[in-house]
């Protein structure tokens, strides 16, 4: 008896140790950089702050950790202008970066799988965001771009729509959850509602409210100095501006900045002659965030009761649409 006491121990032992672990390990290694430092960085709202670092040696590095759910993160070098972007799941993962500082390699993850699978589609313009997330209903990676990508491409009720589609078990992803939130968000500015009040800081530190320019036709216009799609369309709202500002018109720049200076230096760079206005907050904005604001340039039109008459007009569309209303 006692001898089959201490066989079934032994499987035991053996199985306890053959278990798999709880955590995650990532192995490593930079074709190009042979020492210094490497951050792993969490993400939020589309900004990556830093968790833990660790050095290179040899080009070689190691994190450990434990995550909830698969989640995805960023690997960053003092050489890497942008974090290199992965997702983590609790696994022992080999990462290799390749000699440009942005191909990786990743293996033994099924979340990056279909993470890297995809990550370049999701920004073409005929993606399929209802076929990924049909066929993938329990991914914290679907969530993931419907979240971040997906939710200024889609109409609103299309966007509800494919996000009915994942399991309750992904409820509590901050994906879904902040997904939920955009949309409810969206409820309330939509075409014929009347837009959120606010108040915000001018250049010179005066806080200015919404309301104090009803009367008038008033363009939102969300833009940022280090926003590049924001800066080519500029002149094309310095244009419509010089046009209709004498039609009881105006337009309210609202940035998405955290350093004034640069804020500053963009708008006379650019001749933006009307009122601008920002929380220096980047992508937590508090407006940003009360208007759903999840990609630059976005603008939204008021009439002069402060109700929403158009959104995301630009281009030829911009000055198109203020014809119509102003003629």
């Amino acid at each position: 008896m006692k001898r089959y006491l201490l066989i079934l121990l032994t499987i035991c032992a053996f199985v306890s140790c053959a278990k798999k672990e709880e955590g995650f390990v990532i192995n490593g290694e930079l074709a190009n950089t042979s020492e210094g430092m490497i951050y792993l960085k969490s993400f939020r709202n589309k900004m990556f702050f830093n968790v833990d670092s660790t050095q290179i040696v040899n080009g070689k590095f190691t994190f450990k950790g434990k995550v909830d759910m698969p989640s995805l993160y960023g690997l960053q070098t003092e050489d890497m202008q942008y974090p290199i972007q992965f997702f983590v799941e609790n696994a022992s993962m080999t990462v290799k970066i390749a000699d440009d500082l942005e191909a990786v390699t990743i293996t033994n993850s099924p979340a990056n799988d279909l993470y890297l699978g995809n990550a370049e589609a999701v920004l073409e313009d005929n993606y399929n965001i209802d076929s990924l997330v049909t066929a993938n209903t329990t991914s914290p990676v679907a969530a993931f771009f419907l979240y971040r990508y997906f939710t200024y491409r889609v109409p609103l009720d299309q966007l509800k729509t494919i996000r009915a589609k994942f399991a309750p078990e992904l409820n509590a992803t901050p994906y879904l959850q902040d997904l939920d939130k955009i949309i409810a968000t969206l409820e309330n500015i939509q075409i014929g509602k009347v837009a959120p009040e606010f108040a915000l800081p001018d250049t010179a530190g005066v806080s200015v409210s919404l309301s104090s320019f009803r009367g008038k036709y008033v363009l939102l216009d969300f833009w940022a100095s280090w926003c590049p799609p924001c800066r080519r369309e500029n002149p094309n709202v310095v244009a419509t501006f010089n046009r209709f500002k004498d039609k009881n018109f105006t337009v309210v720049g609202i940035s998405l900045d955290e350093d004034k200076s640069k804020w500053l230096q963009a708008i006379g760079d650019d001749n933006l002659t009307w009122t601008h206005l920002s929380d220096l907050k980047y992508w937590d904005s508090e407006v940003a965030e009360l208007y759903g604001v999840r990609a630059i340039p976005s603008n939204v039109l008021l009439d002069p009761e402060g109700v929403i008459t158009a959104k995301d007009i630009r281009e030829e569309a911009l000055p198109a649409t203020l014809e119509k209303l102003l003629k």
